[in-house]
């Protein structure tokens, strides 16, 4: 066994193991009289299935140096009846960009909105690729606004750090946050080019915050992974936190975010407002 992996070979290899576990029965084939000299698929059966020809097949499994296209992977995907992270290997492997086959998650994954409650004390929420917030708890109400008095519309962290009246002067550092959301923003546009939903929020965006409108035209990218925020809170004062964004292998396109009391002062004002009464 070597230290590093030939992808070449090693796709040739996958898509020749994946060839020998299927029978023409399993994907409705009719029976050839003929003997088989091969468990599994022929490679003319494959390469008739993805539509591409039998010569294809041998090149990519004897690994002579071909790249194909994301639409054969997609092609090969579904003849060889792969699933989602077999799918996603033999994208790896073949170094192409796996197009989106479903819509992304908008809705929160039941076990992800309960662990965002079991974080408590810990201020969390869960956002998706949007930033449209989908599960919160009270912690982090306290913390930013109230989400269930908002309309569903509104609950969006970019929406709120741009267009909500009580939050203008929330942020000490805004304009950092700003920039740095939208370099976010932009990664998650770019992957998902199918949304119009958040293609239309780029663009509402972009007509009522100018602000949003500069700072999109730089076309900068970054996905910001764990950072600090400075809070201006009109009842806890300065507070400083240190953030952390999970990504759950289930839920790709959801992001668990937990804040955690930077300093000893703005743990203290964490715990003031967490034991404040909400009335």
């Amino acid at each position: 066994m070597t230290g590093t992996m030939n992808a070449t070979q090693e796709l040739g290899a996958f898509l020749r193991v994946r060839r020998e576990r299927l029978t023409p029965t399993d994907l409705g084939l009719p029976i050839r009289k003929q003997a088989r000299r091969t468990p599994g698929l022929r490679r003319e059966e494959v390469a008739e299935l993805a539509g591409v020809s039998t010569d294809y097949i041998v090149r990519l499994e004897q690994g002579r140096g071909l790249r194909p296209s994301a639409e054969v992977l997609e092609a090969l995907a579904r003849a060889l009846r792969l699933n989602l992270d077999e799918t996603a290997y033999l994208f790896d492997l073949a170094q192409q960009r796996q197009p989106y086959a479903d819509k992304p998650s908008t809705v929160p994954a039941p076990a992800l909105a309960v662990l965002v409650e079991d974080l408590s004390p810990l201020p969390a929420m869960l956002v998706d690729h949007r930033y449209d917030i989908l599960a919160w708890n009270r912690e982090m109400t306290r913390l930013l606004v109230d989400f269930d008095e908002l309309p569903p519309a509104q609950r969006n962290t970019m929406w709120l750090c741009l267009l909500h009246p009580g939050m203008r002067d929330f942020y000490a550092d805004r304009e950092q946050i700003i920039r740095e959301g939208i370099a976010d923003l932009r990664a998650a546009w770019a992957a998902h080019p199918e949304d119009q939903a958040l293609a239309d929020l780029v663009a509402d965006f972009s007509a009522r915050s100018p602000e949003f409108a500069r700072a999109w035209a730089e076309r900068d990218v970054r996905v910001r992974g764990r950072g600090r925020k400075r809070m201006n809170h009109p009842v806890a004062g300065l507070v400083a936190v240190d953030f952390e964004v999970l990504m759950p292998l289930q839920e790709t396109d959801q992001r668990l975010i937990i804040y955690r009391a930077a300093d000893a002062a703005s743990q203290r004002a964490l715990d003031r407002l967490a034991a404040a009464d909400p009335s």
